[in-house]
């Protein structure tokens, strides 16, 4: 059973890899510029770098210069909250819509692959699996393991 749930985690990520590809090539975005712009889209209350590194476990380095490749490219602002000029906080300008459109069609495109054939029933009982795993993973990490 575990052999096959790691086999299967590494064909989830590149059937995703395959979804996303075309909207990264039609964009010219390397794939952590796309991942920064869909998260920052689908995930509005995390609007800082470190949102982005905690979040999603991703490196500083890669993520500092993907924002500031997404910068140059104006599809980002960076702001400071007049009261705390040490937070920069990231904007996703109206130019990037049209990324996000294509980024979101390529997930729901993903997710219509993977829950083929697989009733709303199942799709609630693995949400709720997948849940319980998240939490029981963010307790051995949080306790210091």
């Amino acid at each position: 059973m575990y052999s096959q749930f790691w086999t299967n985690q590494s064909h989830i990520k590149s059937l995703y890899s395959d979804c996303v590809e075309p909207v990264c090539k039609k964009y010219k975005l390397t794939r952590m510029e796309l991942d920064i712009l869909m998260f920052l889209s689908n995930n509005p209350q995390f609007d800082t770098a470190t949102d982005i590194v905690e979040k999603r476990h991703l490196t500083k380095s890669h993520v500092s210069l993907a924002v500031n490749s997404l910068v140059k490219k104006e599809l980002l602002k960076k702001t400071h909250a007049p009261n705390n000029r040490k937070t920069t906080h990231l904007a996703v300008l109206n130019s990037a819509y049209p990324i996000i459109q294509d980024g979101k069609a390529a997930q729901k495109n993903f997710g219509s692959i993977l829950f083929r054939n697989i009733s709303p029933e199942d799709c609630k009982q693995l949400k709720r699996l997948f849940e319980q795993i998240n939490i029981n993973l963010n307790h051995y990490f949080q306790e210091g393991h």
